[in-house]
């Protein structure tokens, strides 16, 4: 039998409480962010980053890209999923944002683990792959500017190694990507990117109705650049 069931805050509170693991770090970064104003919105939420941490360890990854760092609440997540070896590289174009979290990172033990890059996301990535980095990343989370996400995604793509796994957030779009009426250039860029990815023979793919919407891309071990 199909149940849809409607997270209202009392289910979400009954999930929080009995699988949440949030220390006071975390916590405590968390209430920062939130004291942020309107701009808090852009917080990955508690359960989501708990979820980063999960695949982070659960694909053995030791060298992760995130493009959106904010105020690195989710980068601390997955820093903290990493081996001590392994790095979390971060784009934002806001330095402002991650010095709020890197106290928090530093009180952790994983500061030296996250690597900010604070320009362009897209000047980042394209630096990592003219380095030779293509293949060689094994994890990635896109949680950025919505009408760039088809940019994003590309060229994590070419830097994850076959068998990495890509992550993309906020893919339903507060359900806007599903109504037609709604046109405008984050929407239109989400909805365009998820209907190519339907057809994209490059990866194995899995969009949860979970949080905003995340998007589950596993990159085949058959792929290769000239198949792209």
């Amino acid at each position: 039998m199909l149940r849809n069931l409607v997270l209202d805050h009392r289910i979400q509170k009954y999930v929080r409480d009995v699988s949440l693991r949030e220390d006071d770090i975390a916590r405590e970064l968390r209430a920062a962010t939130v004291r942020l104003s309107f701009e808090h919105g852009m917080l990955t939420p508690p359960e989501e980053a708990q979820l980063l941490g999960f695949l982070v360890r659960l694909t053995g990854a030791t060298t992760v890209v995130e493009v959106g760092t904010f105020t690195g609440y989710g980068t601390l997540a997955m820093a903290r999923a990493v081996p001590a070896h392994g790095r979390v590289i971060t784009c934002d174009v806001n330095a402002q944002w991650p010095e709020i979290g890197r106290p928090f990172w530093e009180r952790a033990g994983v500061a030296d683990r996250i690597q900010v890059e604070i320009r362009p996301a897209v000047e980042t990535l394209d630096a990592l792959l003219a380095d030779g980095a293509a293949g060689t990343v094994d994890f990635a989370f896109i949680d950025c500017n919505k009408e760039s996400y088809s940019d994003y995604f590309e060229r994590c793509l070419e830097l994850l190694r076959p068998g990495g796994l890509l992550v993309l957030d906020n893919v339903l779009w507060s359900g806007k990507v599903a109504r037609p009426d709604i046109s405008d250039e984050e929407t239109d860029s989400l909805r365009a990117l998820n209907a190519a990815l339907c057809d994209d023979d490059r990866v194995d793919l899995s969009m949860l109705p979970v949080f905003d919407g995340v998007t589950l891309a596993y990159k085949r071990a058959n792929y290769s650049r000239a198949a792209a």
